[in-house]
């Protein structure tokens, strides 16, 4: 009998490891066909000089990435995605931190309606978004100027998306409105799942309301945070250029200019295809020093440190 049971099992692992492969290979097709391989596609452009619309690519071998390193364009791209990154970061999660922490331990009666009217702009799409805060900013008829001018004597007819010194802050708003449901239904599961007997004993134990948050909701919620931190860094790196495209196409004079929205003109517009792809490669760059070095900055034991 245990010979026949030894014989079974090498059959049962087998058959174990074939029924895990039969639903993580299609997963991995579609993640080879629709990621990897247009990464390497990417890079191996960048070592050509390709239009994009016509057969012929001619290798040019680092060229691409030495005109990357002179384009003026590009520090200034760098740099707003990073301005982008910082302000999204601390604004979506304060608030999403603040309004999760608020419909859980409040208890509002209405918690099921604020979690509806927190999350829908996530549901509205990102054009829409773009085309509303573009109608919100007009100089003329936008009703951000028909406010501030029941406050003033004359009216005011601020240009906010055709300014250099207020373009790249108006796109904030739009981009941390977007965001805050998502993140504040991902933190209220978290606090949901964190047993309440250890609110109910540090209450006893005399801790107020910030004090329970300190040392109960944010270390048991860190993870989640710190998840929360990550994905919006990457999203941004590699999602800003829709807002841009909607509200102010890079201008005025790039000064609201994105990596992402960069590489789409130059592949897109000016038909400097691989060029486009030597741009995507250096988002994918930084894409990953940024998401190592935000890890060890949040590593929970060197924060504890």
């Amino acid at each position: 009998m245990a010979a026949m049971t030894k014989k079974l099992r090498p059959a049962s692992s087998w058959r174990r490891k074939l029924f895990m492969a039969s639903f993580l290979l299609p997963t991995f097709v579609l993640f080879s066909v629709f990621t990897i391989y247009p990464l390497l596609r990417g890079l191996y452009l960048s070592f050509f000089d390709w239009s994009g619309g016509s057969e012929t690519m001619s290798f040019i071998g680092m060229d691409n990435y030495k005109e990357l390193f002179t384009d003026p364009i590009i520090p200034t791209a760098i740099a707003n995605d990073y301005f982008l990154i910082f302000w999204k970061v601390i604004l979506i999660l304060l608030f999403a931190v603040f309004f999760a922490v608020a419909l859980t331990r409040l208890k509002l009666k209405e918690y099921g309606f604020y979690r509806v009217v927190f999350f829908l702009p996530n549901i509205i799409s990102v054009v829409v978004i773009g085309v509303l805060w573009s109608f919100i900013y007009n100089p003329s008829l936008g009703f951000l100027n028909a406010f501030l001018s029941l406050f003033t004597d004359t009216p005011v007819t601020t240009n906010w998306l055709g300014s250099a010194g207020s373009a790249i802050w108006s796109l904030l708003p739009p981009s941390v409105w977007a965001g805050i449901g998502f993140y504040m239904l991902l933190i209220i599961a978290s606090i949901l799942a964190i047993p309440s007997s250890l609110y109910e004993a540090a209450s006893i134990d005399g801790a107020g309301e910030w004090k329970q948050f300190t040392t109960i909701t944010m270390p048991l919620i860190w993870e989640q945070f710190k998840t929360s931190v990550i994905h919006i860094t990457i999203t941004t790196l590699n999602g800003s250029f829709i807002i841009v495209k909607l509200m102010t196409e890079g201008g005025p004079d790039n000064q609201t200019q994105v990596l992402g929205y960069y590489l789409y003109q130059m592949g897109f517009k000016q038909f400097h295809m691989s060029y486009g792809a030597t741009i995507g490669v250096l988002i994918l760059i930084l894409s990953l020093l940024t998401t190592l070095i935000l890890q060890r900055i949040l590593h929970r034991e060197t924060i504890e440190m």
